[in-house]
């Protein structure tokens, strides 16, 4: 039996011509602290019912009620992924009388969630 294995990915022959544009991009690329810290991000929008808690508040404020019922889950499920969301400084709250209004934290988040969607789309 031939156990002839290809290599993943072709081997590259330029023999590091191209070390200036490496360098380059060494300088502009974040510490590996923040590096992790987005790695972390994004882990956060790996989950469908946060993603759909976004959704709901890209636009609008909403309390953890009107989420549950656009979500179509318990009032205690999204309380948890809003904690998730909070911590990750995605989503803010406000208090109003009793109720706590839910929004995304600012301009930045629309933009990752508008971005993302454009690139899937495309």
């Amino acid at each position: 039996m031939n156990k002839d294995i290809s290599p993943v990915a072709p081997v590259c022959e330029c023999h590091h011509q191209h070390s200036g544009a490496v360098n380059e991009a060494l300088k502009k690329m974040p510490c590996d602290e923040e590096l992790l810290a987005l790695g972390e991000l994004y882990k956060v929008f790996g989950e469908v019912s946060r993603l759909k808690i976004l959704y709901l508040l890209y636009e609008r404020e909403l309390c953890v009620c009107d989420i549950a019922e656009g979500t179509g889950s318990s009032v205690s499920a999204v309380s948890h992924q809003l904690k998730i969301l909070k911590n990750a400084r995605l989503v803010k709250f406000r208090k109003e009388g009793k109720n706590c209004l839910y929004s995304l934290a600012d301009s930045h988040i629309s933009g990752i969630l508008s971005l993302g969607t454009e690139h899937i789309e495309e």
